[in-house]
């Protein structure tokens, strides 16, 4: 779902007038497609737990700055699509609650990867 919304938001950032393609524009792209990158990144790391909280922590933080840029976009005129600037903000939403409901899963509930708990070892050499 981020990277979806990233690849959105993207597209959308395309089609903003000239004076915020390096503005907000930039701002809102850096801002979507981070929170994919950040859960990802810390997947990556989920054997520790509090590594992984905090990219999870980050990702979050991401998707709730790209709500700003979006309300920020469409305050000022910038992003004139309603239907556009509603479906986004309500799927930034939903992404921020499923987000935010994974990291009290893994802040109450962390478990060490499959790989750790069947024999102890690491990725086969």
């Amino acid at each position: 779902m981020a990277h979806r919304l990233a690849v959105e938001a993207h597209k959308m950032s395309m089609h903003l007038p000239k004076h915020e393609m390096y503005e907000q524009g930039s701002q809102i792209r850096r801002a979507s497609k981070s929170v994919s990158a950040q859960i990802v990144e810390g997947y990556c790391l989920r054997k520790h737990k509090n590594e992984f909280l905090l990219y999870l922590n980050r990702a979050y933080a991401s998707a709730e700055e790209t709500i700003e840029h979006l309300e920020l976009l469409h305050e000022t005129k910038s992003l004139t699509d309603e239907n556009l600037y509603q479906q986004l903000r309500a799927e930034y939403e939903q992404l921020c609650g499923k987000l935010f409901r994974f990291i009290q899963a893994v802040s109450e509930g962390h478990e060490l990867p499959r790989y750790l708990k069947e024999d102890g070892s690491t990725y086969a050499a």
